[in-house]
């Protein structure tokens, strides 16, 4: 289960820096060019989208570089559920504007977070 654990929270997290540090350095039109999945931009300021892109990659390193250092492992599932809230944030974004096949993605999102949050809470060497 712990390699299945980090296959699934290193293409995770990959995902969401690369996508996080897109946010952060590419203006945004050319972020909204990326493709028509991210047209959600126009709802929102250059404020939020800076934070949006430093919650991404800080989650991200959240998910990967506690357990891999072995220092406070329970930040790892913390960071899990945190991407999981901030992904029904997205979600919540989707239904708005009425895009329910880039929401589903989103909810899988979510249950992958999920996933990776029981998984790490379950091996927990802190009497999870």
């Amino acid at each position: 289960m712990n390699i299945a654990l980090w296959i699934i929270t290193g293409v995770l997290a990959a995902g969401f820096a690369a996508g996080g540090a897109a946010l952060l350095a590419l203006p945004r039109e050319r972020y909204r060019a990326l493709g028509p999945n991210q047209h959600w931009v126009d709802d929102f300021g250059d404020g939020h989208l800076t934070a949006i892109g430093t919650i991404k990659v800080t989650g991200a390193l959240g998910l990967i570089l506690p357990p891999l250092v072995g220092v406070a492992d329970v930040l790892s599932p913390i960071a899990a559920c945190g991407l999981a809230l901030f992904m029904a944030g997205a979600a919540t974004t989707r239904f708005r504007r009425d895009e329910w096949g880039y929401m589903a993605g989103d909810v899988v999102f979510i249950a992958a977070f999920a996933v990776i949050a029981w998984g790490r809470f379950a091996l927990a060497p802190y009497g999870g």
